[in-house]
């Protein structure tokens, strides 16, 4: 199960590259459009939407590697024990914030799906299609929060502290 979990880890990780990769070839292709005299339609809704997934689909990947900001300043001076404690308040309450942005990216989703929106640009796209990489991110992130959660209920050190101090001693 663990194997599983980092693989859907590492898969948004590399899912989120290539949307960046996808941005950067339409940047290009927009350049040397212009150089040409014509245009790529809707090449800024498409960056758009790969702006967009490649921030969801990097959520959870970057969390497991313990590569979101933390304010360390304080709680690195706890002892163990609050220092557990601490952290195990923190997880809850990103686990329901999490869970909450999860479910609204969700939501847009099938209201986008029920109301057939679509994208005002020169190609027209249904956003439920582009959202939905938002809201696998969303719930990926909530599942990455969840899993250190349970780690620190636990009693055992979650993996994004671990990959934390790891990075701390590459410095």
């Amino acid at each position: 199960m663990k194997n599983f979990k980092n693989i859907g880890y590492q898969l948004c990780g590399w899912l989120s590259g290539l949307c960046i990769v996808i941005i950067t070839l339409l940047l290009l292709a927009q350049i040397v459009g212009r150089l040409f005299g014509f245009i790529v339609p809707s090449a800024e809704d498409f960056a758009g939407f790969a702006l967009a997934s490649s921030t969801f689909l990097g959520l959870a990947y970057t969390f497991r590697e313990g590569g979101h900001i933390r304010v360390t300043l304080v709680i690195q001076r706890f002892a163990v024990g609050p220092r557990k404690v601490q952290e195990a308040i923190i997880l809850t309450l990103s686990l329901v914030l999490s869970i909450f942005v999860a479910y609204a990216c969700c939501y847009m989703v099938y209201e986008s799906y029920i109301y057939d929106e679509v994208s005002y640009g020169y190609v027209p796209v249904t956003l439920w299609i582009p959202q939905l990489s938002v809201a696998i991110g969303a719930i990926a992130l909530a599942l990455a929060v969840f899993d250190a959660w349970l780690s620190a209920i636990r009693g055992r050190t979650p993996e994004y502290i671990t990959h934390e101090n790891e990075l701390s001693l590459e410095e």
